[in-house]
């Protein structure tokens, strides 16, 4: 789960709210907004933390890159705007997206999710529709 909230409840004791709508309460002090976490859903505890920082893995979860897989290569923060992350896949392609579309899961080399098909790698329009044509001249 992504956090999206830490805050301090009633008789200060703190929790997170995540991104499913989830409240742990007495999260381990170092999860910050925009961490993962990977929890157990029986008891509620918190197994792994992911911190949102450079060198990590990340999935993008909406927007024009959605499905993409790539390390955290560097933020940026803009004041009164969205804040922006870059990431490179591993053909090398670097891509941006913002931030509140990016889900960390897991290190740089080993993801703690199953990826997808083609490891969220997108191909660019010309190496699609060679590898398109490539097949058909085959068929």
């Amino acid at each position: 789960c992504r956090v999206k909230r830490v805050s301090m409840g009633q008789h200060a004791i703190p929790y997170i709210t995540t991104h499913d709508g989830r409240t742990i309460r007495y999260p381990h002090p170092s999860i910050k907004v925009n961490d993962s976490i990977l929890f157990e859903l029986k008891t509620g505890k918190i197994l792994r933390i992911f911190k949102f920082e450079a060198g990590k893995l990340a999935m993008v979860t909406s927007g024009h890159n959605q499905g993409r897989v790539g390390v955290i290569t560097r933020k940026e923060k803009h004041p009164g705007s969205f804040d922006i992350v870059h990431l490179k896949d591993k053909s090398g392609a670097t891509f941006a997206t913002r931030i509140a579309n990016v889900f960390v899961i897991g290190d740089a080399e080993k993801p703690y999710v199953t990826l997808p098909r083609d490891n969220g790698i997108r191909l660019t329009i010309m190496e699609d529709r060679q590898k398109r044509l490539g097949i058909a001249q085959t068929d």
